[in-house]
């Protein structure tokens, strides 16, 4: 029998995450839900563009919508901010259904969402239901994929990931998010809104120093822009020399002063190569090297896709992919 699908969010993720749904035999899409009153009562197929009707039409109400759909779990693909998207998780779990999503804060607990990630883990577990936050970057790349390569060390010192992206290649939202085509004073403005930067290097530097047991005193997350010294575009915009092309990103973890983790990001329209490393000093050393790097928009819905099976037979409560079993390319087939 199909695992009964509802979305919540329907914008580039969304829609990601629906053509896969759509395109494997396991799974059927029973609802959908998006505060654009322009997609508000048109059929789901057409606004997520999966080539066909799909007979269920876009609500603005996420319960009401849940209860009618009878759906076995819910894709949310809304907010970042854990603050901002609680409402709708807590929305979800009143009808007692599971969730798979892509709000990077839910990936893992950190001192400033602790509070509001404990009011989910007791909303999931009154619900009776698990709720897992994940994604290629945090969710994968940048530290599930580093946590199991530390499984084949009998000692680990210290860990680098990086991760650097040809952003031609990415959606106009992303190509947005890392201020292609701002000057530099725009662009230091929008990093004092928190509206550039990449979202998640906290979670996916606590995840590995409480895979690995390490105790951090402190993590720094610093951003500059990448200037462009030549003319550069992509199909979505064009940027000047002099202007920004994308950005720079790293994050640390220290460990009694000793910086043990650091993930280092370079997203940039024009990056000459793209491709994710990381680098596991202690014994053996290990540095594994994904050439052309993990595509991170169709990544990003498939890690949802995959884990849906296991977020169905986890226990209750906000679950990481730290703590449930990993998942994989799921068919549909069971």
């Amino acid at each position: 029998m199909a695992i009964r699908v509802a979305l919540i969010g329907l914008g580039p993720i969304g829609a990601a995450v629906a053509r896969q749904l759509d395109g494997r035999s396991g799974f059927r899409i029973v609802g959908a839900v998006d505060i654009d009153p322009l997609k508000a009562g048109k059929d789901a197929g057409d606004v997520l563009q999966v080539g066909r009707r799909l007979r269920v039409r876009v609500t603005e109400h996420i319960g009401g919508t849940l209860k009618a759909a009878r759906a076995d779990v819910a894709v949310l693909c809304t907010s970042s901010a854990l603050k901002t998207a609680l409402p709708q998780f807590e929305e979800v779990l009143k009808q007692r259904v599971p969730i798979v999503t892509t709000t990077e804060q839910a990936a893992y607990p950190t001192p400033r969402t602790r509070r509001f990630a404990k009011r989910l883990d007791e909303a999931a577990r009154r619900a009776k239901v698990a709720v897992l936050g994940t994604g290629v970057n945090p969710g994968f790349v940048m530290d599930t994929l580093p946590i199991a390569l530390t499984a084949a060390c009998e000692r680990v010192d210290r860990i680098e990931v990086h991760r650097v992206q040809d952003a031609r290649l990415r959606r106009l939202p992303f190509q947005q998010k890392i201020g292609a085509g701002l000057t530099r004073d725009q662009f230091e403005h929008g990093l004092e809104r928190g509206s550039l930067r990449h979202v998640g290097f906290t979670e996916s530097i606590r995840m590995i120093a409480d895979a690995v047991g390490w105790t951090l005193e402190r993590v720094t997350d610093e951003v500059i822009p990448k200037i462009a010294t030549q003319p550069v575009e992509s199909e979505l915009l064009a940027v000047d020399p002099g202007y920004v092309c994308g950005l720079i990103q790293d994050g640390t973890g220290y460990v009694a002063g000793v910086p043990r983790i650091r993930l280092h990001l370079e997203a940039y329209l024009g990056a000459p190569e793209s491709y994710d490393s990381v680098l596991i000093e202690g014994s053996p050393q290990i540095h594994s090297m994904i050439a052309g790097g993990v595509h991170g928009d169709i990544a990003t819905a498939a890690m949802v896709v995959n884990s849906i099976p296991v977020v169905l037979a986890a226990p209750p409560g906000l679950r990481t992919m730290r703590d449930l079993r990993l998942p994989s390319f799921y068919s549909g087939r069971r």
